[in-house]
């Protein structure tokens, strides 16, 4: 990662009913979130152009997503390597929470606590 490239690559917000939470965002937003089922994790997409180079992301909810007042998931971008970044993670100081996970066509995620305890997604399309 470098100064040319997004710092932020993806966000999750937790849901326990996917179809109530699409509701609420769907209707204080006023757009259409398209659902998939990934996995274990049905997803409710935010409005995104994939070809524009901006951040985006989706209501989750899978047994590794829980809502909470602790915050929303953000992914960020491990581009080339997550291999890279998942191997200077405990020597930092943090833990590896999931390791490097498959997300079919959209590449691979994995969780981490920063060396303050918090949850952070990594993304990699590698």
């Amino acid at each position: 990662m470098d100064k040319s490239t997004n710092s932020l690559n993806w966000f999750e917000i937790p849901a326990t009913d996917l179809s109530r939470a699409k509701k609420f965002y769907q209707t204080i937003f006023d757009i259409s979130l398209d659902e998939t089922v990934t996995g274990k994790s049905k997803m409710a997409f935010f409005p995104a152009d994939p070809d524009s180079g901006k951040a985006s992301g989706a209501l989750v909810q899978s047994p590794y997503h829980m809502p909470s007042n602790e915050g929303s998931v953000i992914y960020l971008n491990a581009n080339p390597s997550m291999d890279k970044v998942i191997s200077r993670v405990e020597a930092a100081g943090g833990k590896i929470v999931v390791p490097k996970t498959s997300v079919g066509k959209y590449g691979n995620i994995a969780f981490i606590n920063d060396s303050e305890g918090n949850k952070v997604g990594i993304h990699s399309m590698d």
